[in-house]
């Protein structure tokens, strides 16, 4: 069914109601941005393409998810549902209309949690992600710079921000051997560390810092600088965050939601 004057509020009955069939069951990004309470694209994109970005982090084909049409002239995407769940997940929940479509979504992804939990979930997937294509950006920089031992490199900036070596931290926490720390760390503690690692390749550039001491002198004080930002703002020393559920066992709820919600429009066009 088609409604080009979708209402600017989100509820099940309009979503569901205004659904378009071409071989798929799909809505329109355009429409999903009004649902959603967005007044302009360029707000709107940052939710799509985040929602892109978990899509190809889950290795869940983007083109069966996200279709790029013509729509009156102007650029549009037909969304799977899955995509619809993604997009909301990932748009700004202080929307009441937004709050209203992932409280929705959450429902038809059978999570126990509430809906503040399972969006949560998909924005640490995205931070995640981002934290490892920053660190090889910050490797590239630092190997220009004179880095010849990326270990020491990193260490450094740990320990500056945990006062303690990545290993002592990864035995606090029971972390199992042969896994990373970011793969247990929640959303907040993840972009810490994304700002860290920006941080210290943005000083890198700026200072023109070059040799492995220098380097892994400069990592350190970037990492006991945000050390002391986050103690000041909680109050809690960033070694004593508690780790949370395996990254990885949080990809496979995402791909197990994918073939659930899936499911929804099968079992509709039997």
């Amino acid at each position: 069914m088609t409604n080009m004057s979708m209402p600017s509020d989100f509820s099940s009955d309009n979503f569901e109601n205004n659904s378009h069939e071409n071989g798929f069951t799909y809505w329109l990004t355009s429409e999903l941005m009004n649902y959603l309470g967005y007044e302009t694209w360029l707000s709107f994109q940052k939710a799509v393409n985040k929602a892109m970005t978990t899509c190809n982090t889950l290795d869940i084909p983007i083109m069966e998810n996200f279709i790029q049409v013509e729509n009156n002239g102007a650029h549009d995407f037909k969304l799977s549902r899955f995509a619809c769940y993604l997009v909301v997940m990932n748009a700004d929940g202080k929307k009441p209309a937004v709050a209203k479509a992932q409280a929705y979504f959450a429902t038809l992804a059978g999570a126990v949690q509430n809906y503040i939990e399972e969006a949560g979930k998909v924005e640490r997937l995205i931070v995640r992600t981002e934290v490892s294509e920053r660190e090889q950006s910050l490797a590239g920089v630092a190997k220009q710079a004179g880095l010849v031992n990326y270990a020491y490199f990193q260490s450094a900036g740990y320990r500056g921000m945990y006062n303690t070596s990545m290993s002592n931290l990864k035995k606090y926490r029971n972390i199992p051997d042969g896994r990373t720390l970011l793969d247990f760390m929640g959303k907040e503690e993840l972009a810490a560390n994304l700002f860290r690692i920006t941080q210290t390749e943005l000083k890198i550039k700026q200072d023109n810092i070059k040799g492995q001491m220098r380097l892994e002198g400069t990592a350190e004080t970037i990492g006991r600088k945000v050390r002391g930002i986050m103690l000041d703002i909680s109050g809690v020393a960033p070694e004593d965050f508690k780790p949370v559920e395996d990254i990885k066992e949080v990809k496979k709820e995402l791909k197990s939601t994918s073939k659930q919600i899936k499911l929804i429009d099968s079992k509709k066009k039997k």
